[in-house]
């Protein structure tokens, strides 16, 4: 009896993330038939170990922050955050790493799921090797889609490996609340989980060989630098972890480039992203195993030339093409990449201006992000610094968001700051960036107005109402009028 066997599809994706299954489930409902390959959950990391599991983490001691950032609400609100209810809902939210529920979703968009390890084997074909050693080739039609996401990234650091450090993952999923935690890396994955594990009742100590947050504007870093030491979290910042070593009791000690020393029971390691490309069989296509994927504004894999793969079939989408590493924007380019591959089959012109039905343009001009810190940061477009490096003549206009009407009642003593970053040429809204208690909720107005290049003198137009966090755009529109 043979161990193999072929089948054929349109689209074979390899990866069943949040990027694959909307790349297979554009394609479908455009008319083609699709395969999805994954050798772990389907679902991926974001909803089994990364976005999901660490929002729920976060969000009991949001919750209770801002009832005690009220008079009365404080009053009602006693006693400590039990982590163990908290790890209870954090394991609802995983479905206790089950993927059933995942899988009948995709059964009802009729898209097949093959479990196994997919490596492209050739042109247009991918091979799977399931559990039991056996295998299956897959001919694809049209297209395969390298949808296979990143990895955390783990430092040359002498010692880290031998000391069995945490991942993302492991923060994710933890069972216990160790009472000392160090974590290395200053982004957002260690912000983030320096407040989660803070307020669930550990001793945490950060170490960021740059200022917190390098990626958003430096006073949302500040801003979430003061917070976090304020909850006694002890910040080792422009400082560089050297040497791990674990003890016979257990005991992690990091010697950091300051001469000084840290202490923990773990390690949490959150100093980047690696692409998932060690064994796809890139090395079929003429490209390095490991590497992340140039793409073109089609997300067609690129050669070593800069040109598509030869017949162009190879597609990558999500954090295997580094254009914007985030969730959301993975599953935009998948929108944009299933629907182009179901007009490629038509025979149908793809729309690849900016801004047009296959185009990815957001990656580049509106990418969106809130960090789920205490205070929360919210930011689209482009940073004052990023603006300036690309060429553009701008405005930069701040607020103090604690003046406005609406945070006020929000929260008694409401600390935040807004600034909007505007292209004088065009007087249009580029970049924006808050900082504050629940400021990402605030987000989607600011993404519309760059994403529609929305003139200033429209955004006049915009009432906000009021009392509401909302009047931050009059405040902003009225100083940008005040300080020209």
């Amino acid at each position: 009896m043979s161990n193999s066997s072929q089948d054929t599809y349109d689209v074979v994706v390899i990866g069943a993330g949040p990027v694959g299954e909307n790349v297979a489930d554009r394609a479908v409902a455009g008319g083609l038939t699709a395969a999805i390959v994954e050798h772990e959950l389907v679902g991926g990391e974001c909803s089994y170990w990364a976005c999901m599991p660490t929002k729920a983490l976060l969000r009991d001691a949001s919750a209770v922050r801002a009832a005690r950032a009220l008079p009365a609400a404080g009053h009602a609100v006693s006693g400590d955050l039990d982590p163990a209810r908290v790890l209870g809902r954090r394991d609802r939210f995983t479905s206790g790493w089950d993927d059933s529920g995942q899988v009948d979703w995709l059964n009802s968009a009729g898209i097949t799921l093959i479990r196994g390890h997919g490596r492209i084997a050739g042109t247009r074909a991918v091979t799977v090797t399931h559990t039991d050693g056996s295998t299956t080739t897959l001919q694809a039609q049209h297209a395969v889609v390298i949808a296979t996401g990143s990895s955390a990234y783990l430092p040359p650091i002498r010692g880290l490996a031998d000391v069995t450090p945490w991942t993302n993952r492991e923060a994710a999923a933890v069972r216990t609340i160790p009472n000392r935690l160090a974590i290395i890396g200053g982004g957002v994955v260690g912000s983030e989980m320096a407040t989660a594990f803070s307020a669930l009742g550990a001793q945490v100590t950060l170490v960021s060989q740059t200022r917190l947050l390098p990626g958003v504007e430096s006073f949302a870093g500040e801003q979430v630098a003061d917070a976090l030491r304020a909850a006694g979290v002890s910040l080792h910042l422009d400082v560089e972890a050297t040497e791990a070593s674990r003890d016979d009791s257990g005991t992690v000690r990091l010697a950091l480039s300051d001469g000084t020393t840290v202490e923990a029971d773990e390690v949490l390691v959150a100093t980047g992203r690696t692409p998932n490309t060690k064994d796809v069989g890139l090395d079929q296509v003429g490209l390095t195993p490991g590497d992340w994927l140039r793409v073109d504004d089609a997300l067609a894999v690129l050669d070593e030339t800069g040109e598509p793969i030869e017949g162009n079939w190879l597609y990558a989408a999500g954090d295997v093409n580094r254009r914007a590493l985030l969730t959301h924007h993975g599953k935009y380019q998948a929108r944009a990449l299933g629907d182009a591959l179901a007009a490629r089959a038509r025979g149908d012109e793809l729309d690849l201006t900016p801004w047009g039905r296959h185009a990815a343009t957001a990656d580049e001009r509106a990418t969106t992000q809130v960090i789920f810190t205490d205070p929360e940061v919210a930011a689209v477009g482009l940073s004052a610094e990023a603006a300036t490096a690309v060429g553009l003549k701008i405005r930069v206009v701040d607020y103090d968001l604690g003046a406005v009407s609406g945070a006020k009642l929000h929260a008694d003593d409401y600390r935040g700051q807004v600034r909007m970053i505007v292209d004088d040429d065009r007087n249009v809204l580029v970049g924006f960036t808050a900082v504050g208690p629940d400021v990402g909720e605030l987000l989607h107005a600011a993404t519309i107005a760059v994403a529609g290049e929305v003139p200033l003198d429209r955004l006049w137009h915009a009432v906000p109402a009021y009392p509401t966090m909302s009047e931050l755009w009059l405040r902003l529109l009225e100083t940008d009028g005040r300080d020209r």
